[in-house]
């Protein structure tokens, strides 16, 4: 009963009472217990608190009008282990934090608490989140449901692995370079990076603008409901994106159709070395047959980024890996990618970071301007299909520069746009003859999630996507 609704509609069957806040929680529950083991999805699982929350949440619908409820009333979710949540053990997937339990939630737990959400746990991220595949020493790997044999991508791995498998209809996540959109392609799911500033980082720094909170879901509709949740500002944020109008909503923009739009497309490298896979490349071709098809007007562009990007985001790479605080003494058990990127950071001076951050926005605003004409831009999502578990690992004596060269060729396009800070989603329209997703990307203006998010339920409404299922 519950599998086939997603969490708008799991919230509206909890306010019209066809569904207890405890049956859905349960439910998950099972459903974690019983495959989590193999998907490697949670890091910490808080049952005892979640069942609390649930039966509390029927108390209150005993006692409420259920139209007063919030928007999201009774519905399980999950919490990214980057971010932190009081009285929750979280890792930021390192056994450095292995028994760290933070004082005060992150304000996006807060707004996901008032939207009525109860969440089941931390889901599983790779030490600090620095990488584009989710493995660590605290909980182990994260796999695709897909194919367990392969990784669900990173740095949302788990979170993502967790919707793909409806262990919880929609998660939590964190895009610093690709961090919602490279799992979402590995899983086959809706992901979506918000623009820099939609959602607050708050208590917390976000010093460059790199990285935002955002969601995974299997509809485009549940991703713009937990954005409207998410994107509340608080006070002395460094970033903003200017709100909707007055009355508006992104979730309402879901069931408006965009028009017709201009989109831009790039599939091309340059002189990175770097090859798309052909099935990514086919995914890429489809999509845009699909957007002709629907009325939209799709003109092949150059590639707008040029060759320094990947210096500029490796450098400032390195100094957010220096966010996290790790004594001395537990260095050591920080894993040897972790050390090399802190590294990095402590042997990158002042005046380079300062570089690096001008050039970002340098490079922000030739992009931006050349892309001006454009509503969208579609690019693949990944530069390969999802990767066996070893990949990642590298071969034998191999130098960690080239494991994380893997990362790159598996990656190539995503961390452009938080470079940019432009809302950006990856969308699973294609499969492979084996059954493994591939994901397209689609790239909006500055701060405009709301047309955006119009034109992926339109591409969601013309592909079956959110109906396939992964055999658990």
């Amino acid at each position: 009963m519950y599998d086939g609704l997603d969490a708008v509609a799991q919230a509206s069957a909890v306010r019209h009472g066809k569904v207890s806040p405890v049956e859905l929680v349960r439910h998950s529950l099972d459903l974690i217990e019983a495959h989590d083991a193999t998907l490697g999805a949670f890091i910490t699982v808080t049952a005892d608190a979640a069942l609390d929350q649930a039966r509390a949440a029927e108390r209150r619908i005993a006692s409420e009008d259920p139209d007063g409820l919030p928007p999201l009333f009774g519905v399980p979710t999950a919490i990214k282990d980057l971010t932190p949540t009081a009285g929750v053990r979280t890792t930021f997937g390192s056994k450095a934090y292995d028994t760290h339990v933070p004082d005060v939630d992150a304000h996006s737990v807060t707004l996901l608490r008032a939207a009525g959400t109860i969440s089941l746990g931390k889901t599983n991220t790779p030490e600090f989140g620095l990488s584009a595949y989710t493995d660590n020493d605290v909980r182990g790997q994260a796999r695709s449901p897909w194919d367990i044999t392969r990784s669900a991508g990173g740095s949302s791995g788990g979170a993502a692995a967790a919707v793909a498998a409806g262990l919880v209809p929609f998660a939590h996540g964190s895009d610093g370079g690709g961090s919602l959109r490279i799992p979402a392609s590995s899983c086959g799911i809706f992901g979506l990076k918000p623009s820099r500033g939609r959602v607050s980082p708050g208590p917390d720094a976000n010093v460059a603008g790199l990285a935002v909170e955002g969601p995974l879901s299997r509809t485009v509709r549940d991703a713009a409901a937990m954005l409207d949740a998410l994107s509340v500002p608080m006070p002395g944020d460094a970033y903003w994106a200017p709100p909707l109008p007055d009355g508006e909503s992104f979730l309402a923009h879901t069931s408006r159709e965009p028009g017709r739009l201009r989109i831009a497309r790039y599939a091309d490298l340059g002189d990175s070395g770097f090859a798309v896979d052909p099935v990514c490349r086919a995914a890429y071709e489809e999509a845009t047959e699909l957007l002709t098809s629907l009325g939209h007007d799709v003109e092949e562009v150059a590639n707008p980024f040029v060759a320094e990007l990947g210096e500029l985001f490796f450098t400032i790479w390195g100094v957010q890996a220096l966010r996290y605080e790790v004594p001395p003494e537990h260095e050591e058990l920080l894993r040897p990618v972790t050390r090399f990127w802190r590294e990095r950071g402590r042997q990158t001076s002042a005046e380079d970071f300062y570089r690096a951050l001008a050039g970002q926005q340098r490079l922000s605003r030739r992009v931006v301007e050349a892309t001006e004409p454009y509503d969208a831009v579609l690019t693949p999502t990944m530069g390969m299909q999802p990767q066996p578990l070893a990949y990642f690992e590298g071969e034998p004596g191999e130098e960690l520069m080239g494991q994380i060269g893997r990362q790159s060729l598996f990656s190539p396009f995503t961390s452009a746009y938080n470079l940019t800070g432009q809302p950006a989603a990856s969308l699973p329209l294609h499969w492979t003859e084996d059954e493994l997703p591939i994901g397209i990307s689609l790239t909006g203006r500055p701060a405009g999630e709301a047309q955006l998010l119009s034109l992926c339920a339109q591409l969601e409404a013309a592909s079956p996507w959110a109906h396939r299922r992964p055999a658990l």
